[in-house]
């Protein structure tokens, strides 16, 4: 077999008539191979079969075979003989004409958009791009753009493989958990495991390694119920980041929608092939469903690897760059970019929604995942006129009869012309809430912070609404209130971003290592480092400062899961992880972003009280209600029993001008329950720098329970200040805090900090 046959050396074996019904890509059959591949603007498409060949220049023998087509822009053909293992390629003629913004180059070798497996490293010289460079993508710019390239590509860049794996996670393990019981752990399928202790070294930073007995055990202990995954499509590295020998470690450069991303799986399994790569990921979801986690997948679908117009060339772009990719309609084409990647997938385009929806339906089906977070998911409804909360792509989400069953998250922005749509995503949707994220930081940090520096703050008026479930923003559906506080995904951190004890700190981003000037990463960070920039030298100064940032951390963790809503937490935010201050860590592959378990007394501590609050929050339905609050009685209360109360420092309701005073900082939240056995619960904050006497809430009972302060630095503190207040007597191990200091039921409550109250009886 030659290394490089001419393009028609072996015709189609298939009609002419495209047979489709078994989808797009690459589908072993009873009589062969079947290839479907939609390139409507080329003139002719071949599918290269490749073969191992040590004798060949790039490794490969090419067998070249012209597909059928196009009939409505689909290409066909069927492979006697070949099966599962089958490694191949694409080639797409037609016109290279970059007014019209099209780009094809049958020197270049193109990854199948559907194909289930991809195998080999991406280089980035001259043969990774279309048009003549002298060096690779990005050196030239797209002015200077012109002819065509006429090396091939073979060998220099990743190759499809056909997958043909019959196991699939069984339906019925699903958890399926209730959105009001759901507590979401964000985490890097590397960086979780990678110095874990007890997962064997073969592991470590794997599938496998995600699913070990003593990973689970942990995510189990600690209480959360889905675990939700960094991107794990196959994807390459952008340019810039190859050029420095780093990564694109976060993954959100996706080359294959359908293949998982082989860097990590074990090794046995790489060596095995990209179906025992599948197998894997397979296993993992089984083992994690059998223990009661849901997998979520972060999935990106609003751009590809293949970057800007001086970018890659290596699958979209040479198939059919005008119908795959956004464009600004004129002439000469440009392409528009909402992403700020390069390039923006077209959501506009049939076929484009399709391609999405297939890549969601196969993982879900044949993978076993239980939802999915949609990065810049603001571009995926965008149509001619914008965004739209009735784009087909979200329609076709909410009436497709598996996905719409599943979870489905949005991150609700993207860099576009009003891109930013928090709260305007339509049912089943839930939502990242970053207007928790803001208020929570600006009332424990940014406001502390100003107010040593004498400036007044904010008040409560924004983090009520937050704690109360945000039905400013995600009560306004059809009907109105219908999608409930479980839309609102509640965080303070998420992988982008500072961690949660970096955020207290640390008020400045640190982000050296990236190699790129402390320009990346957002200067938006609303922390405070409580006096000292960094843990440097922050033992030189005593302990104060320490104490406080562990109080302020563990202010920030109670208000996450004690608000209504979807909380999500970030790996190793439950005992404090560091990455030194870098707030955009994604090209950080080393300890910079792997979670460190060489934990401290006071890491310990800190685990021990996430743990401790994600039980409360479990036993309590008082604090993961289902329903938005209306301030009126539950039917079944007793008179005045409403489900919602807010009550001054004075144990009185607050007037509308205490909403709006930025000098109020203390604040009482009396949530009633409406669950058969569910218990009234009263969240006190206290946000100012000065210790506070609060008289507890009037309300229909009159015995509360001290379950929790954020004063505790462990969990177990609830043994010696723990207490009742019953018909205005405290009862209790001493008289510490919570504690009531004199008749009338009146507490003093210590600076920044939280308390959590169960009535009893």
């Amino acid at each position: 077999m030659s290394e490089l046959n001419s393009p028609a050396s072996r015709p189609a074996t298939a009609p002419t008539a495209v047979t489709s019904a078994r989808g797009f890509g690459a589908h072993v059959t009873p009589a062969g191979l079947e290839v479907n591949v939609f390139a409507a603007h080329a003139s002719a498409l071949e599918l290269c079969i490749l073969t191992p060949d040590e004798g060949c220049a790039s490794g490969w023998a090419e067998d070249r075979i012209a597909m059928s087509g196009p009939v409505h822009g689909v290409w066909h053909v069927v492979v006697p003989g070949a099966g599962a293992g089958t490694h191949y390629g694409l080639r797409a003629h037609g016109t290279w004409d970059l007014e019209a913004g099209l780009r094809h180059n049958p020197n270049k070798l193109l990854v199948d958009p559907y194909a289930r497996g991809i195998v080999g490293e991406m280089t980035y010289g001259p043969a990774s791009v279309g048009y003549k460079s002298p060096t690779g993508p990005g050196a030239l710019g797209a002015e200077h753009i012109t002819e065509m390239s006429e090396i091939d590509s073979l060998g220099a860049v990743p190759i499809s493989v056909v997958v043909d794996s019959t196991f699939r996670p069984p339906e019925e393990a699903r958890p399926r958990t209730p959105w009001a019981d759901t507590v979401i752990y964000e985490a890097h399928v590397r960086g979780l495991t990678q110095n874990l202790p007890g997962v064997p070294d073969e592991l470590r930073g794997t599938y496998a390694g995600l699913a070990h007995p003593v990973t689970i055990a942990y995510l189990k202990d600690l209480g959360v119920t889905a675990i939700e995954l960094l991107p794990i499509h196959a994807s390459v590295s952008e340019p810039h980041l190859a050029a420095r020998d780093m990564i694109n470690y976060w993954g959100y450069n996706t080359l294959g929608f359908f293949a998982p991303h082989a860097d990590y799986a074990m090794a046995s399994s790489r060596e095995a092939g990209a179906g025992a790569v599948l197998d894997e990921v397979k296993g993992m979801v089984t083992l994690l469903h059998e223990a009661g986690l849901e997998v979520l997948l972060d999935v990106v679908y609003n751009h590809t690897c293949e970057g800007g117009a001086d970018g890659l060339h290596v699958s979209w772009r040479g198939l059919d760059n005008t119908s795959y990719y956004l464009h600004d309609g004129g002439s000469p084409a440009r392409l528009a970019d909402v992403t700020g990647t390069g390039n923006t997938l077209d959501f506009r385009r049939n076929r484009v929604i399709q391609l999405a929806l297939d890549s969601l339906r196969y993982w879900a089906t044949e993978v076993g995942i239980d939802g999915f977070r949609f990065d810049l998911a603001v571009t995926l409804g965008r149509g001619h006129d914008g965004f739209s909360p009735d784009h087909p792509f979200l329609v076709g989400l909410a009436t497709d009869p598996v996905l719409s069953s599943l979870k489905l998250i949005a991150e609700p922005w993207d860099m576009g012309p009003g891109g930013w749509r928090t709260g305007q995503f339509p049912a089943p949707f839930a939502e990242w809430n970053d207007h928790f994220r803001g208020a929570a930081r600006q009332f424990w940090l940014s406001d502390p912070a100003g107010a040593t520096h004498g400036h007044p703050g904010h008040g409560v008026r924004d983090l009520a609404t937050r704690l109360a479930g945000s039905v400013d923003l995600f009560g306004f559906s059809d009907p109105m209130l219908s999608r409930g506080p479980g839309a609102s995904i509640n965080f303070v951190t998420a992988h982008d971003g500072f961690t949660m004890g970096d955020l207290t700190a640390y008020e400045h981003k640190h982000n050296a290592a990236n190699g790129e000037d402390n320009r990346d990463g957002t200067n938006d960070n609303r922390a405070w480092n409580h006096g000292i920039e960094g843990n440097d030298h922050v033992d030189d100064y005593g302990q104060e400062i320490n104490a406080l940032r562990r109080r302020s951390h563990r202010n920030l963790l109670a208000t996450m899961l004690f608000a209504a809503g979807t909380p999500m937490i970030t790996a190793g935010d439950e005992f404090g992880r560091s990455q030194s201050g870098n707030n955009n860590p994604y090209c950080q592959d080393n300890e910079i972003s792997w979670v460190d378990w060489d934990l401290s007394g006071h890491q310990r501590d800190l685990l021990a009280t996430t743990t401790y609050l994600l039980g409360l929050r479990s036993a309590h339905p008082g604090l993961r209600p289902t329903q938005f609050y209306r301030g009126k009685p539950y039917p079944d209360l007793p008179e005045g029993g409403v489900d919602l109360a807010w009550y001054t420092d004075h144990g009185v309701p607050l007037t509308d001008s205490e909403w709006h005073d930025p000098a109020v900082k203390t604040l009482q939240m009396v949530r009633n329950c409406p669950t058969p056995g569910g218990s009234p619960v009263m969240v006190m904050l206290n946000g100012s720098l000065d210790q506070v006497e609060v008289t507890l809430a009037e309300t229909h009972t009159h015995s509360w329970e001290l379950v929790w302060d954020s004063t505790w630095e462990h969990p177990g503190d609830r043994d010696e200040f723990g207490g009742i207040w019953r018909d205005g007597t405290w009862t209790g191990n001493g008289v510490g805090t919570g504690a009531p200091r004199a008749p009338g039921g009146i507490t003093s409550i210590e600076p920044l900090s939280t308390r959590l109250y169960v009535a009893i009886g």
